[in-house]
């Protein structure tokens, strides 16, 4: 961080002159000069240049006006201004509010006056590092020499082994000398929630609207496990969103709980709705509690907000309506909604507090925001007993955690703080509104056809789309008003073939083929659906990407219309099966797979595979220790019928559990096994595109097996 921004005025030379001492004086001081132009290419350059540490201008020329522009950008930016024609009895009480410095012209002054920014620069810089990240770089910069964990020693084992070196030379000197030991008193402990540790928490706090803020070092999988543990006491009974994340499922393996579940909705591309407002009522839990063997009434609820492809609650209706003490917003893919009004009654986190309950909140602060993988968050209000709650944290905490994945996290939030880190979200939004705009536009004016965006018709408006039942667009045969919104960040492309109300039509393009190609031009999909594909336009999204992702959907269509050859067009997928792709034109395999869907009608199989429940035979959890104390065994797939399940199955995508452990497909609930044997029949027809099923595996014949309970786990 080190470049300085001068705006001078050169028609005197008794400016030029200072000005030109002055740059002299920054260079050997280790300080890079940038010269925007004028105000416009001043701002520009802030805003695009994280690595700017300070500004000097001109006040006779610019004064006040400029300040606040920049002020509106970064706050706490040091700002210097040169004044000769003005008298500091000219600046007024609210200009010496602003972080500006004053200098005048004069030669033979540019030392001092570039000490004084030198320290300005440094004060800026230890304003901006938060607590804990602060602590962490001033104990590597100290190099002390430590007897203890990790054996590494800050990269020196490394050194001495040639594989080693490569590894070090990889990741650097720094990475290697932060990863230290819990046993630096001076950072405090993260298990202890002391020292720099507590602070960093109690700054996360503030910065996400939280009244009590966890870091948590391995991923929201279990920031989700260690709220479960302290929320639901063994016996009682948790209320959970069926459209939960497996983390989720196996906290109900983990701990000896009964779960009531809440069913949202799905559409025909596979996208999974919100829990109707209905299921939140108390008659109706009353009506589930009654159906669901040894329920009692929920103590505690979870939530899925926002859902995988961007669906967000009104979560105001759901903290008033839902009867329970807690309720659990699993918000792993939406760390951001503190940072724009549009979301303001969507989050966990927003509004005060709910008189006489605890809402948690996690979320994973590396999916779309700016921290190290595995790095993430569980935020607080209400009141718990933190001491138990650490027992739970403890319970799922490493003893040994990555220092850097936790400066990460509280890094991520110092980066939220203030209009620059709205700035950034501000954005993201911005770019994904203007990407969808560009597919519309396209889409207008192709020849023949092109990629939809599933949204809305009308999104000139900045804000979260809202669902209703008047509109078919979201393909969802069942929604509520004021209940359901979609977040312009996360952009759904649609392939054709497929009505939003689930027709399909005579030829379709199935997405996973579009992934395929997409995936040949270093474009990675986020999630693939039967004709839909996710891109989560987070803040590391800048125009370059979105432009290349333009390019490479336009590409394929190029080469689709031309029915180029797979082999050319797809290598990867080629080299996995030649034989049978030697001859295949891609058109060809598009309409073969979409024939396969048409076969299946994967609309309504979809519909009614998740229409209707499995009978819950045991709880999650009693099946798992039936199956760890061996009473299970192999079934082939097709068998499934009237045997219990003794794991989940799960398909991926969309990643939800479609059979629990202790659940029982019957007749009624034939259309999961139905709609289990059609993927693996897409993938037994056509190599490579074989769906990732957990818990359905293949034996050395090559069928399909899952796990069940002996004796039908009666």
């Amino acid at each position: 961080m080190n470049i300085i921004a001068i705006m001078s005025d050169v028609s005197a030379y008794f400016k030029e002159e200072p000005l030109r001492e002055l740059h002299e004086e920054l260079e050997r001081q280790g300080f890079r000069i940038a010269y925007p132009k004028d105000r416009a290419d001043l701002l520009k350059l802030i805003e695009n240049n994280a690595r700017l540490c300070g500004v000097i201008f001109d006040w006779d020329k610019y004064n006040l006006e400029l300040c606040e522009e920049i002020s509106q950008l970064n706050k706490i930016l040091p700002i210097y201004a040169f004044a000769n024609s003005y008298s500091t009895l000219d600046v007024t009480m609210n200009d010496l509010r602003l972080n500006v410095r004053f200098f005048e012209y004069a030669l033979g002054t540019s030392g001092d006056i570039a000490t004084k920014i030198r320290q300005s620069t440094d004060d800026y810089i230890d304003t901006l590092l938060p607590p804990l990240t602060k602590a962490l770089f001033k104990y590597v910069k100290e190099e002390k020499y430590t007897f203890c964990t990790p054996g590494h020693m800050g990269g020196t084992a490394f050194e001495k082994s040639p594989a080693g070196s490569l590894f070090f030379d990889f990741f650097g000197e720094n990475t290697m000398r932060a990863d230290i030991s819990i046993s630096v008193s001076e950072l405090g402990s993260l298990l202890d929630h002391s020292g720099p540790h507590k602070e960093a928490e109690e700054y996360i706090a503030r910065t996400f609207n939280a009244e009590r803020s966890y870091i948590v070092t391995n991923g929201t999988s279990t920031a989700n496990k260690i709220v479960g543990m302290y929320s639901s006491p063994a016996g009682s009974t948790l209320l959970i969103d069926r459209n939960c994340h497996k983390s989720l499922t196996h906290l109900l393996m983990m701990s000896n709980v009964v779960p009531v579940y809440l069913r949202p909705t799905r559409n025909a591309y596979g996208i999974l709705g919100g829990i109707p407002k209905e299921e939140f009522t108390r008659a109706s839990i009353e009506e589930k509690v009654k159906n669901t063997p040894n329920a009692t009434w929920p103590v505690h609820a979870v939530i899925t907000n926002s859902t995988y492809d961007g669906l967000f609650y009104n979560t105001d209706y759901i903290k008033q309506t839902l009867d329970v003490k807690s309720i659990h917003f699993d918000s792993a893919w939406v760390p951001y909604t503190n940072f724009h009004p549009i979301y303001a009654g969507k989050s966990g986190m927003s509004g005060e507090r709910v008189p006489g309950k605890v809402i948690y909140e996690t979320q994973s602060t590396h999916k779309l925001l700016a921290a190290f993988s595995q790095a993430s968050m569980i935020h607080v209000k209400g009141d718990i007993n933190e001491r138990t709650f650490n027992e739970a944290y403890m319970m799922h905490t490493t003893t040994s955690p990555h220092y850097g994945i936790v400066a990460s996290t509280e890094t991520a939030a110092a980066m939220m703080k203030g209009n620059a880190g709205k700035r950034l979200i501000y954005g993201s939004i911005d770019r994904a509104i203007r990407f969808r705009k560009e597919i519309r536009r396209l889409r207008a004016e192709s020849d023949g056809w092109f990629f939809d965006v599933w949204q809305p018709d009308n999104i000139d408006e900045v804000a979260c789309w809202p669902l209703n039942p008047r509109n078919e667009w979201h393909g969802f045969s069942k929604i509520d008003n004021d209940h359901m919104y979609l977040d312009p960040i996360k952009v759904t492309i649609l392939t054709p073939g497929m009505s939003p109300m689930g027709t399909l039509e005579d030829t379709g393009i199935p997405a996973s083929i579009v992934s395929k190609y997409l995936d040949e031009h270093g474009i990675i999909v986020e999630k693939t659906g039967p004709y839909n594909l996710l891109f989560l336009f987070s803040i590391g999204i800048d125009k370059t990407k979105a432009l290349s992702l333009l390019r490479a959907l336009t590409d394929f269509k190029r080469v689709y219309d031309l029915n180029l050859r797979v082999k050319n067009v797809l290598p990867s997928l080629y080299q996995e099966a030649p034989e049978f792709y030697k001859d295949v034109r891609i058109q060809d395999l598009a309409q073969g797979i979409h024939a396969l869907v048409k076969h299946h009608n994967l609309p309504d199989l979809m519909y009614r595979a998740f229409d209707v429940l499995p009978q819950m035979v045991m709880t999650p959890h009693d099946a798992f220790q039936e199956e760890v104390r061996g009473n299970a065994h192999e079934c082939p797939l097709d068998d499934l019928i009237g045997k219990v399940n003794a794991n989940m199955i799960l398909p991926y995508p969309p990643g939800v559990p479609v059979i629990m452990p202790g659940e029982m497909l019957t007749e009624e609930s034939r259309p999961v096994l139905s709609f289990l044997q059609m993927l693996c029949e897409i993938g037994a027809h056509y190599p490579g595109f074989e769906t990732d099923i957990h818990g359905v595996y293949r034996d050395d014949d090559g069928k399909y097996v899952v796990s069940v309970l002996n004796d039908g786990g009666a």
